[in-house]
């Protein structure tokens, strides 16, 4: 029987475990308890020594680009929060958020001693952060805090939590890669338990991919939902509908949450979920339309559930949604392969940008290398304003001198501030080594 930890059911028994947790926590005694994630790197968290599992993982985060010379000492300044809230109107310290790192970091998993991950997702859409854009929601397996006057930004940052169980027999390596320009500040606390049995033979392990099309390949965008001409065309074997999830082996899906960005101005729903088990030719599970696979009807409603809800209404945004559907009490199981797929649109004929991720559990070896679109191609597309044509006067001593003072500021604070990045950088990389044999020193004396 496994020893992995499930929802409730174990809290009356005792059990032969022991807590252990990756942290960013400052290894120092120090109170700089992030870590600087550097630009271009894959920063391992922690690696822990199995037979354990995952129990909780709580991180938060947030990329700024400096726009200007602070009056702050920038040496001085970086013993302080990571994040100044000053606002720049102030004149104290200019930092703008980036604001689709969200997208440009992807979270990396691997299990036991397997050559591919087994979860690997942008970072911000793994918890549920859909095109870069966090809504305050609370469901059972994951959590996003966002404070209210950070709401409707792009990249804001926010605090998140992920609870789905994540069993190991022999080892957890969780990485971060940031495949961004510039570096962004990430504290983190990864708990987990050890155990002395190996797990049963049979232990689903914990997946996660991502996948986009943008935009779907509808075959006819300019023709309205719902209108007697679309709701006429059949579609039985689900052929060119979204891919969700095509994973080979065996276990179980476990749901998934999708951003969509609709173009044509009326509805992006009214497809169909189906799902395909163990390479059957029509779906053996077909739904009503893709507002009722989330749990929802006649649209999308401001409200989260346990199990199910909207993350980021369409009606707040400039035409997008984040929904969740999560499958703990009703799991979809297979045997061989499953295919999870919804129209976009009614036999999809819409032509929107759709963006999901799945999780589910199933056996190792993970059969299918998971894969990852280029950063380019993962950025949500956003209104953009008109680039402006400036004319600078000409200008007087004063203008010239306040220019030239500015310059020399800025020949002065960059490279300080930036060897702050640095210091910060090379700390990341040190506590992370530190990270794994703290670990390994906790599993030695666990075992003994």
């Amino acid at each position: 029987m496994s020893n992995v930890s499930g929802l409730f059911k174990d809290l009356t028994t005792i059990k032969k475990a022991r807590n252990g947790r990756l942290a960013s926590w400052d290894q120092r005694g120090k109170n700089q308890d992030y870590w600087e994630i550097p630009a271009g790197e894959s920063v391992t968290l922690g690696e822990v020594e199995g037979p354990g599992c995952i129990t909780h993982i709580w991180m938060t985060s947030s990329c700024r680009k400096v726009k200007a010379p602070s009056i702050l000492d920038p040496v001085q300044n970086a013993s302080a929060a990571p994040v100044m809230e000053i606002h720049p109107a102030l004149g104290v310290i200019w930092d703008d958020y980036d604001p689709f790192y969200y997208r440009k970091a992807l979270i990396k998993i691997t299990w036991d001693d397997q050559d591919t991950p087994s979860v690997y997702v942008p970072f911000g859409d793994f918890f549920c952060i859909g095109n870069c854009y966090p809504g305050n929601f609370s469901s059972l397996p994951f959590n996003v805090s966002l404070k209210p006057e950070e709401a409707g930004r792009y990249g804001a940052p926010c605090s998140v939590s992920c609870y789905f169980p994540m069993p190991f027999n022999k080892k957890a390596k969780i990485e971060i890669v940031n495949e961004n320009e510039l570096p962004f500040i990430l504290y983190f606390n990864i708990d987990y338990e050890m155990y002395k049995e190996d797990l049963d033979p049979e232990t689903a392990y914990f997946h996660s991919c991502w996948h986009r099309e943008n935009p779907c390949q509808g075959w006819g965008p300019q023709l309205q939902v719902n209108s007697p001409e679309v709701n006429n065309v059949t579609n039985f074997k689900g052929e060119d509908n979204y891919v969700v999830l095509d994973v080979e082996g065996t276990g179980h899906y476990v749901g998934c949450n999708l951003t969509v960005k609709h173009y044509q101005g009326s509805w992006w729903g009214e497809g169909n979920d189906m799902f395909f088990i163990d390479g059957e030719e029509y779906p053996s599970l077909n739904g009503t339309g893709t507002e009722d696979y989330f749990n929802h009807a006649w649209g999308m409603q401001r409200n989260a559930y346990p199990f199910f809800g909207t993350i980021v209404h369409e009606g707040d945004t400039d035409g997008f949604q984040v929904s969740y559907r999560f499958h703990i009490t009703d799991p979809v199981r297979f045997e061989k392969k499953l295919k999870v797929t919804i129209e976009h649109g009614h036999a999809n004929h819409l032509s929107d940008d759709w963006s999901s991720t799945a999780y589910w559990y199933q056996t190792l070896p993970t059969a299918k290398k998971l894969t990852m679109l280029p950063v380019e191609e993962r950025l949500p597309n956003v209104p953009q304003l008109p680039e402006r044509k400036l004319v600078t006067p000409e200008l007087n001593e004063e203008q010239k001198a306040a220019v030239e003072n500015y310059e020399k500021r800025w020949e002065v604070y960059g490279p300080a501030r930036q060897e702050q990045f640095r210091i910060k950088e090379d700390k990341a990389r040190r506590e992370s080594a530190l990270n794994t044999e703290f670990a390994k020193k906790q599993r030695d004396e666990y075992d003994k």
